[in-house]
């Protein structure tokens, strides 16, 4: 790829499959918090520690040195010049950079994360371009920079970091602090111990962010390889990696290094035959979701800050297992969740580092529902069966779901005598929309949203067909819907009736909640001309390019951009920001209206999801952005690797396929 400009700030993503990742931009330059090159879940998917964060590598060739890498130093300073040498970055099937030095000569750089384990494989190829170049010494120099921190936080420097280093064979280990996990780094060079530290790195995501922007970095030595040779490996792993468990690694001389690289041999192969088979690019990036846990499989949320929140699980596993065709992964997880069901709700989000399970989410346990429903209805079109055992405990998770909502449950959910579902308490925040600032929900929507009865009225719908007692609920939720939400003047949805527990009371922003009531579900709830109508206001006040925005331009908080600090960007969140992920709902209702007929799906490809196919290239390269902002040129914002917003893409690209 072209790497002038902007598109040097684009960022790469390689995921463990048990929660780690490393990542970083395709210039070299780490600018969040979150690049790191060894960042492994101690309790997968989540006590994500920070070990290895970079390194400082370069060439020493013909008596010149040339930089590899570039850094940057507050206040503003770039050091050395490495970026200036990339002539070509490509992130797939994994990162690889090729650096031009001088008289012809090339090197190949190259980083990959083998599936299931927490350690990352970096090698280095000299390339001679130049016919006739007289084969000399070429050395590579590679230095680890080092902290040990979780992985929202900074790292300074200290006098309790140990930078002392266990060599054994063609393994080097540190363990810089007590109580985490140490790191072991596998070579076919030479390690030279000379303790380092490099202070005040400036991550400028971080301070477009309003957050901490400097670190301190330890480097406890140097590893050295001689390019004319052949080339050079170094793999950086959590003391408990797979791979160091061969003792031929700890012996000496010779064996461990054969050894060493036998393993990244055999491991790239691997690496490359399951990415070989992943054969769209949105299947390449659905596999970084989807990990094994502590608690089963299950899905991140968003890559680098989220972990498995139990929403984006279940909307985001439609698109990225069950339209992705991983229906073992779908039918995995959803049993795996069943037994988190308590009270009628289902855990929004897990702890970091451990704690309690939040329940704080009304829709978190109602799209559990249809997540449910779309795995059996896919499976029984395929014509497979899941275990009577494993059908039980679906059905008793959905049952559980809609028995416990309708009885009340916390936070004032329950159902009211209309048959929809009441929501919410003072500075609660249960929907989707759920930015707050200290006890204040910025969008509380208490009462009940328009979403939620949308999704609450196909919960009850699925639930008749296990428990037909749920069918007189449903015929009485399904005939106030329209009467209670229709806004004759404006032809679309109020987003709130009863607002704030008030019979009577409406909110009648115009937001992309609505277009559930359309689309996005397996049960429409309006008649033809309303469902039309509400496409048309969603299309004509809502859509972008990249999705649709959170609320109207014109309505009151509207917010332009989603920019500046944390106080800053909580305010414009939900408030015009604009979310990818309801460009699955939209298309689908989109066609529900117009007819789904090959013309239409061609016409929705082009003007829907083409954008959003382009929108892979850039930002998190291969992967959708959490959110974008609501004016052009919608600058991506949030997280570059957003789970939700790449399954309902999925979803969307799968439907006009054959358009």
């Amino acid at each position: 790829m072209d790497l002038t400009g902007p598109a040097r700030l684009d960022e790469w993503l390689e995921a463990d499959g048990l929660g780690g990742f490393a990542s970083g931009t395709a210039s070299g330059i780490r600018t969040r918090r979150y690049h790191a090159l060894l960042l492994p879940a101690t309790t997968p998917p989540a006590g994500r520690i920070v070990l290895v964060n970079g390194i400082e590598a370069w060439i020493e060739t013909g008596g010149q040195r040339h930089a590899l890498t570039s850094q940057m130093y507050a206040p503003d300073v770039r050091h050395p010049d490495g970026e200036d040498r990339i002539v070509r970055f490509t992130p797939s099937p994994w990162p690889s950079w090729r650096f031009r030095l001088w008289d012809g000569l090339e090197i190949l750089q190259e980083y990959f994360v083998p599936r299931g384990h927490a350690a990352i494989v970096m090698s280095w190829t000299a390339i001679e371009r130049a016919a006739g170049r007289a084969n000399g010494d070429i050395r590579l120099f590679v230095r680890p920079l080092v902290s040990g921190r979780d992985l929202h936080t900074l790292h300074r420097e200290n006098g309790v970091f140990r930078f002392a280093a266990d060599v054994q064979g063609a393994c080097v280990r540190w363990a810089p602090y007590p109580g985490l996990p140490g790191i072991t780094a596998g070579s076919n060079g030479a390690y030279d111990h000379d303790p380092v530290w490099y202070r005040n790195f400036l991550y400028t995501e971080e301070r477009e962010r309003g957050l901490d922007d400097r670190e301190d970095l330890a480097s406890p030595g140097l590893f050295s390889f001689d390019l004319a040779a052949g080339g050079a490996l170094l793999v950086l792993g959590s003391p408990d990696a797979p791979w160091l468990r061969d003792r031929d690694l700890s012996s000496a001389g010779a064996r461990s290094t054969a050894t060493m690289v036998d393993w990244v041999r055999r491991i790239r192969a691997v690496e490359q035959m399951r990415r070989g088979r992943l054969n769209t690019r949105l299947a390449a990036a659905a596999d970084a979701y989807i990990v094994h846990g502590t608690r089963g499989r299950t899905i991140i949320a968003g890559y680098p800050w989220f972990t498995d929140w139990g929403r984006d699980t279940f909307l985001a596993l439609r698109g990225l297992c069950i339209s992705g065709d991983r229906l073992a992964d779908a039918r995995a997880i959803l049993l795996a969740w069943a037994d988190e069901v308590s009270e009628g709700m289902l855990p929004n989000r897990f702890a970091e580092h451990g704690g309690a399970p939040v329940y704080d989410s009304v829709d978190a346990a109602l799209w559990y529902v249809i997540a449910v429903n779309d795995l059996l209805q896919e499976m029984a079109q395929r014509r497979r069966r899941l275990r009577v055992r494993e059908t039980r405990a679906l059905q008793g998770a959905v049952l559980a779901i809609v028995g416990g909502c309708a009885a009340g449950t916390r936070h004032g959910i329950r159902m009211d005598a209309d048959g929809l579902l009441a929501a919410g308490a003072p500075g609660v925040r249960l929907t989707w929309m759920d930015a707050k600032i200290g006890d204040r929900a910025i969008t509380p929507r208490v009462g009940k949203p328009v979403e939620i009865q949308a999704l609450w009225i196909n919960a009850l719908a699925i639930a008749t067909r296990i428990d037909e007692r749920w069918l007189e609920p449903l015929e009485r939720a399904r005939s106030a819907f329209p009467a209670r939400f229709w806004n004759a003047e404006s032809g679309s949805l109020h987003d709130v009736v009863d607002v704030d527990h008030v019979r009577g009371t409406v909110d009648r922003s115009c937001r992309p909640n609505q277009i559930l009531a359309v689309g996005g579900l397996p049960l429409g709830l309006l008649d033809h001309t309303r469902a039309a109508r509400v496409v048309d206001a969603v299309e004509r006040r809502l859509l972008t390019p990249l999705g649709l925005r959170s609320l109207a331009p014109g309505e009151p908080g509207y917010a332009a951009r989603c920019a500046g600090g944390p106080v800053e960007r909580d305010l414009a969140y939900h408030q015009g920001t604009v979310w990818p992920w309801l460009i699955g709902p939209f298309l689908d209702a989109w066609l529900r209206v117009r007819g789904n007929t090959g013309a239409t799906r061609a016409e929705a490809r082009r003007r829907f999801v083409e954008p959003l196919l382009a929108h892979l290239d850039t930002a998190g390269l291969g992967h959708v952005s959490e959110i974008a902002d609501a004016e052009a040129p919608h600058e991506p914002r949030g997280c570059p690797f957003q789970a939700w917003s790449l399954g309902e893409l999925m979803r969307a690209e799968q439907w006009t396929a054959n358009g």
